[in-house]
């Protein structure tokens, strides 16, 4: 008996909540002005936002300035891992939705050719610490990874390509 009224009482329930006993006049309805306000990652300084690569950019300056070459280093890399990691989400995502939903890749495409650059800039700056602290072996790559991520015909293309041939890396020079 007791099993049946268990029963019941779990069935009016699900009646009430399905046929609406409740009345929609007392409830509250949110409105947000700004959508992006809710969006975490959308707001300035967090994580995985060019916003933060370039936080670590400037920090890494104020150490420069400081003669604090280490922490300079630190920061520099700290922007390109982000700015590396970046690249390669937008990228996954870029070809996820290639022939799904064509506003998405080029909305990828766009964000990451911003987080290109911004990591070449970074590369550009580690490398110059790098040659600053006398270690050009360190420099190379970095700027050999500049030309491959934004050409040989960019500007930062020629200016890393320029320093290869100040290193003394190559000799042929660019006519581009």
């Amino acid at each position: 008996m007791l099993i049946e009224e268990m029963k019941l009482l779990k069935i009016i329930t699900l009646l009430f909540v399905f046929f609406g006993v409740f009345t929609n006049e007392n409830t509250i309805h949110a409105s947000v002005d700004d959508p992006n306000e809710y969006k975490v990652l959308s707001i300035n300084n967090k994580k995985l936002s060019i916003n933060n690569v370039e936080y670590y950019l400037k920090e890494g300056d104020k150490f420069i300035k400081n003669g604090d070459f280490d922490k300079a280093k630190n920061s520099y890399l700290d922007a390109r891992k982000l700015a590396k990691q970046l690249a390669s989400f937008y990228s996954d995502l870029n070809s996820s939705f290639i022939g799904v939903d064509a506003r998405i890749p080029k909305e990828m495409q766009r964000k990451g050719k911003e987080t290109l650059q911004i990591l070449a800039k970074t590369n550009g700056r580690l490398a110059s610490l790098y040659l600053k602290t006398e270690k050009p072996d360190v420099a190379v790559p970095l700027l050999i990874e500049t030309i491959r991520i934004m050409s040989p015909n960019s500007t930062e293309g020629k200016k890393a390509y320029e320093r290869l041939i100040e290193l003394g890396f190559v000799e042929t020079k660019f006519r581009g």
